[in-house]
């Protein structure tokens, strides 16, 4: 392996926290990514690392080895970005990641339609709740519900969210219909755990908005979960329209208060590092993803108006 090579594999099991971490993403085993690392000092003649059994820890060599290492190789692959991005044609391993419950219900659809217009491009997609480091773990393209804050990231707004306050018809036909947002009060409250979720915002006569304390008979850091709670008539719960715009759609549920409840609403975000936009498999992918979201097709009424239009 090149002088490069062993600064990539070092770099990796730096942002990875371990070997075998590293290992996994580089096709590796855990031995020979050490056996590396332990070529690279002693080539430099410094200890980069502290093993310990639990982490790695950088030297003060191995960090400032390790910072303008990470610059050196991102300045390396935007290069070949660029130069791949000359030969056109969309191709190669596409890594996206969102969200659990957008990527369920409405992504991994949309990639069949990709996939067909793009047969050269694989896709791998993860799903997860939690942000995640893109560089570390090699993403192409996250979509993200915003705003986000990272200098060192790229984002493209392909469509609004909003929240939606919601209750099953069995709920409501054995608890009422809250008519102001104090009657909230008195009923069963299904809560996302996120930070700030437990308080949901109203608005004022004065124009202004407040925020109102829910009883949280049900609470979950999911929102499949708080989903689902709702559907089997738990209690009233507060979620992305994306993904209660079908049961409504269905009967299922039941928009609540939406005189005054304030729908918070939000860019939904490509994400990605600054340069790759220009990469085929990138462009083709964020160009798809307006086109098929930029309509924001799950809000109600929307697809008969997209229907009617065609």
């Amino acid at each position: 392996m090149d002088e490069l090579g062993e600064m990539r594999v070092f770099v990796r099991a730096i942002e990875r926290g371990s070997f075998a971490a590293a290992a996994g993403d580089l096709g590796l085993t855990p031995s020979a990514v050490s056996k590396l690392v332990q070529r690279l000092e002693a080539r430099l003649g410094v200890r980069l690392v502290n093993r310990t059994t639990r982490k790695l820890a950088l030297t003060a060599e191995g960090e400032t080895y390790f910072l303008s290492g990470r610059r050196l190789l991102e300045a390396a692959d935007a290069l070949e970005h660029e130069l791949a991005a000359s030969a056109g044609r969309p191709r190669g391993l596409l890594r996206i990641n969102t969200a659990v419950s957008f990527g369920v219900q409405h992504l991994a659809p949309a990639l069949i339609e990709f996939r067909r217009r793009h047969p050269d491009v694989r896709i791998s997609m993860s799903l997860t709740d939690r942000p995640v480091d893109m560089h570390a773990e090699s993403i192409d393209v996250a979509v993200r519900m915003g705003p986000l804050e990272d200098p060192g990231l790229a984002t493209l707004e392909i469509a609004q969210v909003e929240r939606v306050i919601c209750a099953s018809p069995a709920y409501l036909a054995g608890h009422g219909t809250p008519a102001v947002p104090a009657d909230l009060a008195r009923h069963r409250c299904v809560v996302f755990t996120a930070p700030g979720r437990g308080r949901w915002p109203f608005r004022t006569d004065d124009g202004g908005v407040e925020l109102l304390e829910v009883p949280a008979t049900f609470a979950s850091d999911s929102l499949d979960c708080v989903l689902q709670l709702a559907l089997q008539g738990a209690g009233v719960a507060r979620l992305p329209d994306f993904m209660a715009a079908r049961p409504m759609r269905a009967g299922r549920l039941v928009p609540l208060l939406a005189d005054r409840h304030y729908p918070e609403r939000r860019p939904a975000l490509a994400v990605f590092p600054h340069g790759t936009d220009r990469v085929p498999k990138v462009r083709a992918f964020l160009d798809f993803l307006l086109e098929r979201f930029g309509r924001e097709t799950w809000r109600i009424g929307a697809e008969a108006g997209a229907q009617a239009a065609g």
